[in-house]
């Protein structure tokens, strides 16, 4: 499974001897679309640094209506929020878009962060980082129309798969989205029609990624930067 041996932004800031460290305890794993990574209530088995694909972190309501309320790609740790205490998380980790990870036992995360502060320190600045992600997609799914959100939500995937192309439906938009799949139809035939993006049967391509950065509401760029500033010193 060596071609699964790609990027992950936390292990690569790190010194050459703690990523070692790290890479030692490692398992490189296969990601398919919909596996569960985090469940609410549990307490996760492993730690997921992703190298590509994306997942999803989605609250679900009792009725089952849903909002996504985080994206994690190869930038980050799934279950990092986990690391900061033993409360348990009552949000959904599941895999958007098929991808690859290295895996290690939480358990032994955990104990490497009460041991090495670099290690430490890195993974806090991502777990900051994710933290204020997920602050900014709450405001946004509550205050902002839904084809801004739409066109934010198709940036930030693009970012994290650096493809212009990706098949999602019209479901699971909504699902993402929070909002009524009828919404989410017609905004989406609005950026089409507006030559921004071709969408058929799922498969959805990013045509001007410029111009619907201008449709895109004012988070797009928020966690674009926040995201883009991870481990840079001069930030």
């Amino acid at each position: 499974m060596a071609n699964l041996l790609t990027s992950n932004r936390v292990l690569d800031s790190l010194p050459a001897a703690e990523r070692g460290a790290l890479l030692s305890r490692m398992q490189p794993v296969g990601l398919q679309v919909g596996m569960k990574l985090l469940k609410p209530g549990e307490q996760p088995q492993y730690a997921h640094f992703m190298t590509s694909g994306v997942t999803s972190v989605v609250t679900f309501m009792a009725d089952g209506a849903s909002a996504e309320v985080g994206l994690v790609g190869r930038e980050g740790i799934v279950e990092s929020l986990n690391l900061l205490g033993a409360a348990h998380s009552p949000t959904t980790a599941f895999i958007q878009v098929e991808g690859t990870a290295l895996r290690m036992r939480f358990a032994e995360l955990q104990q490497e962060l009460t041991t090495s502060e670099v290690i430490r320190s890195r993974i806090l600045e991502s777990i900051q980082c994710q933290g204020f992600v997920v602050s900014q997609i709450a405001a946004c799914n509550g205050l902002h129309e839904i084809e801004e959100r739409l066109a934010r939500w198709l940036l930030m995937l693009r970012d994290r798969l650096d493809s212009e192309r990706f098949l999602m439906t019209q479901e699971l938009l909504a699902e993402m989205l929070g909002a009524r799949r009828t919404s989410v139809t017609m905004a989406a035939g609005s950026l089409q029609r507006s030559g921004l993006i071709e969408y058929h049967r799922g498969n959805i391509h990013i045509l001007d990624r410029e111009r619907l950065q201008g449709v895109a509401c004012e988070c797009y760029p928020i966690v674009r930067d926040l995201v883009a500033g991870l481990f840079r010193p001069d930030l």
